[in-house]
Formats: C-alpha cells, structure tokens, sequence
C-alpha cells in the first residue's frame, strides 16, 4: 500500500504528509513536493468515502528505516507492477505508471 494517514485539525495537506513520514519513517528525505491530484471518491467495495490528496517528491533518499512499528511492519522499495493494492492506490499506480 502507498504510504498515508489522516490530517490533525487545523493542519494542511502537505504538514500532514510531513508529519506522517517523519513518524513513520523518519529517515527518508523528500525533496521538493508538488501535490499532484486530490481524489474524492467513494470505495465500490466498502462504500467508504474517500479523501486523498497525492503528492509527488522530486526525489527521495535515505534509509526506509521505521519508526512506529504499530503503523507500518515493513518498508520497501518495490516497482509499481505485481503488488497487491488497496482501491486507492491501485487509481494512483494506473494514473503514475499507465500499462
């Protein structure tokens, strides 16, 4: 699954992305971020709504070393075909990477 989590109040997309990846995995390095596409839809499966907003990083460096291992139990880098997805994700894999 891509990397997520949930705004705080009063917080915007983009401190929250800060946040999330310094919690989660603190010694990744983002360089400049630029968001790419809010997705506002409903999971056909669950009927959940959901809200996500999606940014792209010009690069990114460091050790995907863990930092809440009750959030995440592995990191890795992984080529976007092949991997099992969550509706959200798999909308963002087909956009990035078209077949």
């Amino acid at each position: 699954m891509f990397p997520g989590g949930r705004k705080r109040a009063r917080e915007s997309d983009k401190q929250c992305l800060h946040r999330e990846i310094k919690e989660e995995l603190p010694k990744l390095k983002l360089g400049r971020l630029k968001l790419w596409k809010e997705v506002k839809k409903r999971n056909r499966l669950s009927g959940r709504k959901m809200s996500d907003a999606i940014f792209m990083a010009s690069k990114a460096s460091g050790e995907l070393k863990i930092g809440d291992k009750r959030e995440i139990d592995r990191a890795v880098w992984r080529k976007p075909r092949g991997i099992r997805l969550t509706p959200t994700s798999r909308y963002i894999r087909d956009k990035l990477f078209p077949k």
